[in-house]
């Protein structure tokens, strides 16, 4: 793992204002920040209701190919401790199958048993999900 750089520290506390901003403990739980080449921070907030639950990872996905990102470099994801302060977590299932997809090289930042610090998608989902083809006999 690697160390955090300023510069992820600062999308540590893009992702944090967002979130004490914004939380709301039925609706909006976890907030995401991903930076991409253009050096630019695109945030993603999580939503949810009765039925759906979308994690904040792809909204910042999202936010950052619509704004016209073509790569994407660093992502965070963070949710608030039980004293109310954001820290980072760590990408679901689905978001560490996700998230490389669109940004092979991305680096993700972790929370390591209280470690924080820098991993690759490969680290997060090291066998990662195989989709079954057709046969044909």
């Amino acid at each position: 793992m690697e160390p955090l750089t300023p510069a992820d520290h600062e999308l540590v506390q893009a992702a944090s204002a967002l979130l004490l901003r914004a939380y709301d403990a039925r609706d909006h739980r976890v907030a995401a920040a991903v930076r991409g080449a253009t050096g630019e921070v695109h945030l993603g907030l999580h939503l949810a209701s009765d039925r759906v639950n979308v994690c904040a990872e792809p909204s910042a996905v999202a936010n950052a190919r619509i704004a016209g990102e073509t790569a994407l470099e660093t992502i965070v994801s963070v949710g608030m401790d039980a004293a109310g302060a954001p820290r980072v977590i760590n990408p679901c299932g689905v978001c560490r199958e996700l998230v490389p997809h669109y940004g092979e090289d991305i680096r993700v930042i972790v929370d390591d048993a209280g470690e924080i610090g820098v991993v690759a998608p490969s680290a997060l989902l090291p066998i990662p999900w195989v989709r079954a083809q057709p046969y044909d006999s």
